[in-house]
């Protein structure tokens, strides 16, 4: 009998998490005498998410039913364009799904298309892979597990639709798995996605649903694979993997294209005044998705202190000390206040 990997079989530093953006507790002890509150620009999460309405109270009374958790595979399925709802398993989030996802592979070398989101590094540790950062997309045919984030975060990189199915194709071949994260495919190149092709096998595909609609507490997120591999996925689930709540924000929200139309058009526009607002600040921004910006310059550092002073949070990252990441203001107050600080960290130049 395989023996069942426990956390007790991982050590500490595995488990230890991964600083992130989000974490006002984090920016009040970096910056205890900034004014609040925060203008949290530190992640790429959506700040004008789907109108809330009220709930059914059996949503929270009762146990969902297997009508309306079917109802939202059908929707996820066809929002994302899977081949069928049985190719789309639902989840409390991909950060659950991460390390169950890297489990389909059996323990061998994985490789991360980087830099990147560093929880996908943990979570194949924790399947029991060798786990390695690979800078050159060529290089990930030599993994028994690839992964890809894509558009990547933080930089907005971009790996061609067909480069990626042919990737797929090769792990398939020698039996391992090639796992695609498209959280921010929302905003995205639609052409580019894979989400379609899930039925080809050795492809696992992971959308997020709380990013785009600015909904990132429902915690809901999606697996997108062959019929097969996503049964084996549900089956660690159980019957009940997604809440009550998660599945009426995920049917109605999902449903909703007409919102998800002006959201995306809305989210360019911004994005490109958040990339002027920054250029007349003398900053350049190289790269990005309209969720998130990303540069990268000698003075990172310091700006970050300077608008982290100024109770503006971006993201920084310990490993590259000169990039930054910065998401989009949520109203016209913040917006001021960050062109109001960006002109004082620009006039102590």
């Amino acid at each position: 009998m395989k023996a069942i990997r426990t956390d007790m079989d991982i050590p500490g530093e595995v488990l230890a998490a991964v600083d992130h953006g989000g974490s006002l507790g984090r920016a009040r002890a970096l910056f205890p005498q900034a004014p609040e509150p925060f203008v949290d620009l530190s992640t790429g999460i959506n700040p004008h998410s789907y109108p809330l309405f009220d709930l059914p109270a059996t949503a929270l009374t009762r146990l969902p039913e297997r009508e309306r958790i079917d109802e939202l595979s059908a929707i996820a399925a066809g929002a994302y364009g899977a081949p069928s709802p049985a190719n789309i398993a639902g989840a409390p989030g991909t950060q659950i799904l991460l390390p169950r996802v890297c489990m389909l592979a059996r323990p061998g070398r994985a490789l991360v298309l980087g830099p990147t989101y560093a929880e996908h590094a943990r979570a194949a540790r924790i399947a029991g892979h060798e786990v390695e950062e690979a800078t050159d997309f060529e290089a990930l045919r030599a993994a028994d597990l690839a992964i890809v984030v894509n558009p990547n975060n933080p930089d907005g990189r971009m790996i061609a639709r067909r480069d990626l199915l042919e990737l797929a194709s090769h792990m398939k071949a020698k039996g391992g798995f090639l796992v695609v994260d498209e959280a921010f495919m929302d905003v995205g190149p639609p052409e580019e996605s894979v989400a379609g092709d899930a039925e080809r096998g050795g492809l696992v595909v992971l959308r997020s649903f709380g990013k785009f609609f600015g909904l990132a507490g429902v915690r809901l997120g999606f697996a997108l694979a062959e019929k097969a591999t996503v049964a084996r996925l549900a089956a660690g689930f159980g019957p009940w993997a997604v809440s009550g709540p998660a599945l009426e924000y995920g049917i109605r929200a999902l449903s909703d294209t007409s919102w998800q139309r002006d959201m995306r058009a809305r989210l360019t526009g911004e994005a490109a005044r958040l990339d002027s607002l920054f250029a007349r600040h003398d900053v350049e921004v190289r790269s990005g998705t309209p969720l998130y910006r990303y540069m990268e310059f000698p003075e990172a550092g310091r700006l970050f202190r300077a608008l982290g002073r100024a109770g503006i949070l971006l993201r920084h990252f310990e490993d590259r000390p000169h990039a930054l990441r910065a998401g989009l203001p949520g109203s016209e107050e913040e917006w001021r206040r960050l062109e109001a600080a960006l002109a004082g960290w620009k006039g102590a130049q």
